[in-house]
């Protein structure tokens, strides 16, 4: 190609046509087309005929639901705020009824919903829903977590392009250290959006506060690390990892059951869906699952740890090199004008590189 420059506007569109093909794969495959795979509910009795029903509804569902049985209706509250189960159906001839925690998924309590109500039906009397552990009203979808999650998310990565390309010439220790600061001030802007201007949470904002710090800090020290091997490539990486499939395997909007065995598993550890099912544990059930929430955070911090490490130490040969050429020809007081150009026209280059990738990972 002779043209330099259209060379290089070409170049900087693989990066936007790729996001383009993953958001599409991603969102689309995780969200356009949700359905029960083994949605776990329960059926409220221990006569034979209760056991009947449940098996009844398990044949029709067929790997649409896991269905069990429970002694009484309070062992089906406690599952529900477990998140053991989705919902509860209560048989009865006269007012049949259906638990659900919307907190936990207001769609998964739609589809169970939708699930039961025919049944209740086919006995020609109205199903009762009662939900036992409903969202503030505030964020009565219960969908305002994920939004934080993605405020959050976003404030994270877009950080990583200034510690990491502007921040270049500082030492790795140093780029960490403000890696650490930034998610603090980003886990103190969430948890701002969380309480006081959206109401989300109404209590416990350290809490809140100490879960978005982790998440945070494990997406900068990732991206900043990557960033060392990566360079302008770092800003792709990055929404794969915390946009493509974190959002979509978060269980903001669709719990697991309700999606394909891929996003499914990566909910098990991704950690996304850590901050979001830490969240509401923390806000809604009691802190029920919160310290297996806190230890996937955790992890994803010493992932970041590492690749931060594994960073430092590949940087540190060429730092001493620079160090060591610094010290052993100190700068000219009068340099030749040829030179100076020439000096001059790289730093430009730097500086629009890094001004570049900026642009890019914020703007996206």
């Amino acid at each position: 190609m002779r043209s330099p420059a259209l060379r290089h506007v070409l170049t900087h569109l693989i990066t936007p046509l790729l996001m383009c093909i993953g958001m599409g794969l991603a969102y689309m495959g995780a969200f356009v087309t949700p359905e029960p795979h083994h949605l776990p509910v329960a059926v409220v009795g221990t006569t034979p005929q209760a056991k009947v029903f449940a098996q009844t509804v398990k044949d029709t569902a067929g790997d649409k639901l896991d269905v069990r049985t429970v002694a009484n209706r309070a062992e089906a509250v406690h599952l529900l705020k477990s998140r053991d189960v989705t919902g509860a159906y209560v048989p009865s001839a006269h007012k049949p009824e259906l638990l659900v925690a919307s907190a936990a998924s207001d769609m998964g309590a739609t589809a169970v919903e939708k699930v039961f109500t025919p049944v209740a039906a086919e006995e020609g009397v109205p199903l009762k829903v009662t939900d036992v552990a409903a969202p503030v009203s505030d964020d009565p979808t219960g969908q305002g977590l994920f939004f934080l999650l993605i405020a959050v998310s976003i404030g994270s990565y877009a950080s990583v392009a200034a510690l990491g390309a502007a921040g270049a010439a500082l030492p790795m220790r140093v780029r960490a250290l403000l890696a650490l600061g930034v998610s603090a001030v980003v886990g103190g802007i969430g948890t701002l959006l969380a309480g006081p201007v959206f109401h989300l949470a109404h209590h416990d904002l350290a809490g809140v506060f100490g879960m978005a710090w982790l998440y945070s800090a494990g997406i900068l020290l990732i991206g900043v690390g990557l960033h060392t091997f990566l360079k302008r490539w770092t800003t792709l990486t990055m929404m794969v990892l915390f946009v493509m499939l974190n959002f979509t395997s978060s269980g903001g909007l669709f719990r697991p059951e309700l999606q394909n065995g891929f996003f499914g598993t990566l909910h098990a550890f991704w950690n996304g869906a850590g901050f979001v099912e830490g969240l509401r544990s923390l806000l809604y059930f009691g802190n029920d699952g919160l310290a297996r929430t806190v230890w996937t955070l955790l992890v994803w911090l010493l992932v970041g740890l590492v690749v931060t490490g594994v960073a430092a130490l590949y940087e540190r040969p060429r730092h001493a090199a620079a160090h060591d050429e610094t010290t052993a020809h100190p700068q000219p007081t009068s340099v030749p004008a040829a030179a100076q150009t020439a000096a001059d026209e790289t730093r430009q280059e730097t500086e629009q590189e890094i001004e570049e990738e900026v642009e890019e990972t914020v703007g996206v």
